[in-house]
């Protein structure tokens, strides 16, 4: 377990995530690298690679650190675009942090937990991803692919309510800071 902090979303205060994880999306010459999920939450689902984020390490390094395990490469000018609050009525309550990166070394290889893929930016297959991506990937990954610094705009910080799955609500912080930083060092609780 880690140490997170309580936040107030619009249909619990204070609430109280269980898990903090991260998601990549690594955009090159009009292009997202996307992943099969073959293991674990989302297992099925198409997303970006990520997960959950560990006792001793902050947002970024858990970003850099599962897109190397999952689908192997080492990204660059990593920014990020969301903190995501998954407001579960009846399961898991996850926060969330989306990330894009315009460079990595390395070619995207299949493991154990994801089969990698590039898709055009504009083809994105949101009929097999999660209800609430096609609100918001598309804002994360708007102008990355011409912009030489994702992080020019503030991050997108929303609240998700579901429902075994199943998207009910989302509401947009207006102005919105993020609760934590990127670079918070995350502590077993």
């Amino acid at each position: 377990m880690l140490e997170i902090p309580t936040i107030d979303t619009r249909w619990v205060a204070p609430w109280q995530p269980e898990f903090v994880g991260t998601l990549v999306f690594v955009v090159q010459r009009g292009s997202v690298l996307l992943i099969h999920k073959k293991t674990g939450h989302g297992q099925g689902k198409i997303n970006g690679p990520g997960g959950k984020v560990d006792p001793g390490e902050s947002l970024r390094q858990c970003a850099l650190r599962e897109v190397q395990e999952e689908v192997g490469l080492k990204v660059a000018d990593v920014a990020c675009g969301a903190e995501l609050r998954f407001v579960e009525k009846n399961g898991p309550q996850w926060l969330g942090y989306a990330f894009t990166a315009t460079g990595y070394q390395g070619s995207p290889r299949e493991t154990r937990e994801a089969r990698p893929f590039w898709t055009a930016l504009d083809q994105i297959p949101f009929d097999q991803m999660w209800p609430d991506d096609r609100i918001w990937l598309p804002r994360v990954l708007q102008g990355v692919s011409q912009a030489p610094t994702p992080n020019s705009t503030a991050p997108l910080v929303m609240d998700l309510l579901f429902e075994q799955g199943r998207l009910l609500d989302h509401h947009e912080i207006k102005d919105g800071q993020m609760t934590l930083s990127v670079d918070w060092q995350f502590k077993a609780a």
